[in-house]
């Protein structure tokens, strides 16, 4: 590995900009695109090199942009009708590029569909069930292409919900949103931010390309079984219970795909291969983590 360290996010959202700062701490020089012009101010301010990236137009300058960049991250979801916006824009000029010695796409558990509940690890078959998940394994396809036809060193990072400061149940429960919604049988599994950071920390220290890595953490959960704990937190009483029969008829067709998908995530992988031990290995220490933060 060089000795200079020089990280690109494209898509520098919840999940990026949390690997950003982690790797700055470690004294990397780090750069990155936002969508919004008025968002680069902003991450300068934080010591992050930003430009604009709108998903549709090729970025001026990029063979020189990423001419010295050693580690890059995509953090960019595809969109219809053209699939995965920086390969899209930027394949033939990615496919040419030498410095990179790490390449990660941040995916979703959403390709393996709907098990019935059953356990998926890495080698399980894809079965997208909706147009977004779909997309997804479309542009992991085409960023694993790179590597087996251009030899980039590109590794596949599944995600499972993300939750953090800012954006957790505790906020849905303060905000008056949450809803105690009982599905028999059906859990969903999740991961902390820090923790998503900390596993891209661990496949940079030991790269190896072509891997694909399910990021969640130990302990899948119903999601009324985590509001009522993020209330008993702030002591407050959790709202009513209700069925997901009956609370369906009020979802937006996004919500509804994901209580559409039923299954379970083996984090295996990233326990033996990368050696990672998740800082929030359920989302409880997760909640608390949060709340102290807020309270400090």
């Amino acid at each position: 590995m060089s000795a200079h360290k020089n990280f690109f996010c494209f898509g520098l959202g919840f999940s990026g900009r949390t690997v950003a700062q982690l790797l700055m701490r470690a004294g990397w020089s780090v750069g990155g695109t936002c969508r919004e012009p008025e968002s680069v101010g902003r991450l300068s301010d934080e010591g992050i090199r930003a430009r604009v990236f709108d998903g549709a137009t090729p970025m001026t300058g990029f063979g020189d942009i990423l001419s010295d960049v050693t580690h890059l991250l995509i953090s960019v979801p595809p969109s219809a009708p053209d699939g995965d916006p920086v390969l899209h824009c930027h394949h033939r000029a990615l496919a040419q590029l030498k410095s990179l010695e790490w390449v990660g796409y941040l995916s979703t558990t959403g390709v393996y569909g709907d098990t019935g509940g059953r356990l998926v690890d890495e080698t399980a078959e894809l079965s997208p069930s909706s147009d977004r998940s779909r997309r997804r394994v479309e542009a992991e396809q085409g960023w694993l292409d790179l590597y087996q036809h251009h030899g980039l060193a590109v590794h596949i990072f599944r995600l499972s919900g993300i939750y953090g400061p800012g954006r957790s149940t505790l906020d849905t429960v303060r905000g008056g949103k949450a809803r105690q919604i009982v599905k028999p049988d059906h859990k969903f599994s999740r991961i902390h931010v820090d923790d998503i950071a900390t596993v891209i920390e661990a496949s940079i220290r030991q790269p190896n390309p072509g891997a694909i890595y399910n990021l969640c953490d130990n302990e899948a959960a119903p999601p009324a079984e985590v509001t009522a704990y993020a209330c008993s937190l702030l002591g407050i009483n959790p709202p009513p219970v209700v069925s997901f029969d009956e609370a369906k008829a009020e979802m937006s067709a996004m919500a509804l795909s994901f209580w559409n998908d039923n299954r379970l995530v083996d984090n295996k992988r990233i326990r033996d291969e990368l050696g990672v031990s998740l800082a929030y290995p359920t989302y409880r220490e997760g909640l608390q983590a949060i709340l102290a933060l807020e309270t400090g």
